[in-house]
């Protein structure tokens, strides 16, 4: 789990406390290198403004390496303070300090030429002029690039080759037969003949490093999480603005010295992205950037093709070729800008647009639990968490958790379930009204799951204390018969032995033996018919279940009030539910006759009518006990036979309703299931 070092950077688990922090060396040293860029500035600006036009200082990439050279190391030293273990800072001080030295030395170099200055102090300047600026867009622009954002690369071995195959780019700039315009050529080192081919491999070279740099990019944003994936938007916005300016600039065929301004986009968005990645929506940004950008770059390019195929075409009829091109454009234009739309959202918010694929994805994740449901509701709407809380506990959780959350209830069958907490995408404060409209969509399989799960848990209690039940039982019936049953049976062996010894020698003591046998006998006889009835009564299998409540309710007569059985034909019965209802009726009465004064008792069985022509379905076995006796209104406390009538009722899957009657006396009402019948 990740946890915030100093300046809110994420410390990683097992980093020391303050490792994150800069040390005096380290602000020492960005600071240096930071006054050496500006220092560097500074005199190329003095220099270009007392003994240049404008025009001559920005031919001779005064103005433009000066703009890189402060706009590197600003964003450099910010870094490198900050966050002074990536090296993203770093490089970007060293780029800056490359570009400003370029951008210094070149009016130093123009005042000695103008000057008769020294031979070799004017080549000495030129060729670590013409060195400098090489390495920061030969090595360490490109290696920003493959280790951004977090300073650990994606390719390294490719990021060794970049490091190795620099100099040549340097070599390259270096032997420029006139690098900064005229005036310059009679004392620049020249271009040794014969390398046309390998300079022709260096600037393949220089393509292929920022190519690995933007496919390390694309690779760290396709496996990233969301705090990685928002800064690298962050460059990937920059990177296109700049290829937006300078491709088609270059394409008309202006002269690259103007769009070099905006390369200091980079380091800017570089520095954003580290320091302050949540500064705003930069999903919103990019995806209306890439958008227009496409929407741009295709009607240009329609209109080009269109307008030549059609002026060919018009040439000899005098069809305006133009006028129809734009007419055709306009027409297409609203198509394509939604279908353009639809796809860079998809990319960067998911399926927000299509809800029912985003149920599609989740409901296609409901049987890889609940964990992996989560994950696909992030997937799905490429959110950075979210979780699922059910009575008031966190049951499952994916993805970290940002620092604004929102509740979704989850509801089945009209019962709130649970919750889903959702984090809403980094610098949003909340959901969207459209995303919460989906989010709102998913919760209907999410609390199908929910159920599902809880569901599956009352079951595995069910099965844990039925087993804990039987087990109970079987102890009971054990010591029943092993501490009541056994011992009797043990005493009636050892007296018929003794009686059998006694027969011929003493009549008299055998016969009283016998009788005591006789006596020891019938009362295990008793303790085996009450085990017997324990376990299931014998009159319903003799009586059934109507003649088997009246056996009982006979012998209440006799001691107490009358109690009356009131039973219609009934079904076949389970022998679960004929034992529960049995029971459940012998306790309400027991109860009615031991605590309510009553004078009388009426049970009733019945099993839910059916109107003709119904289709089959559930049935259930109504038992109802009421009695005439306590006071109206009067609290009943629960006890053992309330608590027992109950748990048989829930054994089958049934309810029992146990309480006073508003009109006096007590009731008991069981609602059994009978099946498919």
């Amino acid at each position: 789990m990740a946890r915030v070092g100093s300046h809110g950077e994420p410390r990683r688990e097992g980093e020391p406390a303050g490792a994150s922090g800069r040390t005096r060396v380290t602000a020492v040293l960005a600071t240096g290198l930071f006054a050496v860029a500006v220092a560097e500035v500074v005199v190329a600006v003095v220099g270009a403004a007392t003994g240049m036009t404008w025009h001559r200082a920005l031919d001779r990439y005064i103005v433009t390496n000066s703009a890189m050279g402060l706009a590197f190391p600003v964003s450099g030293v910010l870094v490198a303070w900050h966050r002074p273990r990536n090296p993203i800072g770093w490089l970007l001080l060293a780029a800056g300090v490359a570009h400003a030295t370029t951008a210094a030395l070149v009016p130093v170099i123009d005042l000695a030429v103008r000057h008769d200055g020294p031979v070799w102090l004017i080549r000495a300047l030129i060729t670590v002029a013409t060195w400098s600026w090489p390495w920061a867009i030969g090595l360490f622009l490109p290696l920003a690039l493959q280790l951004f954002p977090d300073g650990r690369p994606v390719f390294p071995r490719l990021m060794w080759a970049t490091v190795l195959t620099s100099p040549l780019f340097a070599v390259r700039m270096g032997t420029e037969p006139d690098p900064f315009g005229n005036g310059f050529s009679g004392y620049a080192v020249g271009d040794p003949p014969g390398l046309e081919p390998l300079w022709t491999a260096v600037e393949i070279r220089n393509i292929a490093a920022l190519a690995v740099g933007l496919a390390a990019l694309a690779r760290r944003y396709r496996r990233g999480g969301e705090r990685e994936r928002r800064q690298l938007l962050w460059l990937m916005q920059a990177v296109l603005l700049v290829a937006v300016i300078m491709v088609p600039w270059g394409v008309f065929g202006v002269g690259p010295v103007y769009v070099l301004f905006a390369i200091p986009l980079i380091p800017a968005s570089m520095t954003v992205a580290i320091l302050r990645h949540q500064l705003l929506d930069i999903r919103l940004v990019f995806s209306r950037t890439v958008l227009y950008t496409l929407l741009t770059a295709g009607v240009v390019g329609a209109y080009l093709g269109m307008v030549a195929l059609l002026e060919a075409i018009a040439r000899d009829r005098g069809l305006g070729g133009s006028t129809a091109v734009t007419v055709l454009i306009a027409v297409a234009f609203n198509p394509v800008r939604v279908w353009l739309q639809r796809v860079v959202e998809r990319i960067l918010y998911g399926d927000r647009g299509d809800p029912v694929r985003a149920v599609s994805r989740v409901g296609a994740r409901l049987d890889t639990g609940l964990p992996g449901v989560l994950e696909a509701v992030r997937d799905a709407l490429r959110l950075p968490f979210a979780a699922l809380r059910v009575r008031g506990a966190e049951v499952a959780a994916s993805g970290t958790v940002p620092e604004h959350l929102e509740t979704i209830p989850l509801t089945y069958g009209g019962e709130r379930v649970g919750e889903l907490l959702v984090g809403p995408r980094s610098g949003e404060q909340r959901l969207s009204g459209r995303d919460r409209a989906v989010v709102e969509l998913l919760a209907a399989p999410l609390a199908v799951a929910v159920h599902a799960v809880a569901l599956s848990e009352q079951l595995q209690r069910s099965r844990e204390a039925l087993v804990s039940a039987r087990e109970e039982e079987r102890r009971r019936l054990r010591r029943d018969i092993h501490d009541g049953l056994g011992p009797v049976l043990t005493g009636v062996t050892l007296k018929a032995d003794a009686a059998g010894n006694l027969l011929d020698a003493d009549p008299a003591s055998a016969r009283v033996l016998i009788a005591e046998l006789r006596t020891e006998t019938a009362q295990a006889l008793d303790d085996v018919r009450r085990l017997v009835y324990e376990l299931r009564p014998p009159a319903l299998d003799d009586l059934g279940l109507a003649g088997a409540i009246r056996h009982r309710a006979a012998q209440f007569d006799r001691t107490g009030p009358a109690v009356r059985v009131e039973a219609a034909e009934l079904p076949a019965l389970s022998a679960a539910v004929e034992a529960a209802a049995y029971r459940i009726a012998v306790e309400a009465v027991t109860n009615a006759v031991r605590h309510s004064g009553a004078g009388r008792i009426r049970v009733r069985l019945r099993v839910d009518e059916r109107s003709p022509g119904a289709p089959p379905g559930p049935r259930h076995l109504h038992v109802e006990v009421a009695d005439d006796g306590g006071t109206p209104g009067a609290a009943w406390h629960p006890g053992v036979g309330i608590r027992s009538m109950h748990e048989r009722a829930a054994e089958v899957g049934g309810t029992c309703t146990v309480g006073p009657a508003t009109d006096g006396g007590g009731r008991v009402a069981a609602r059994l299931p009978l099946g498919s019948l």
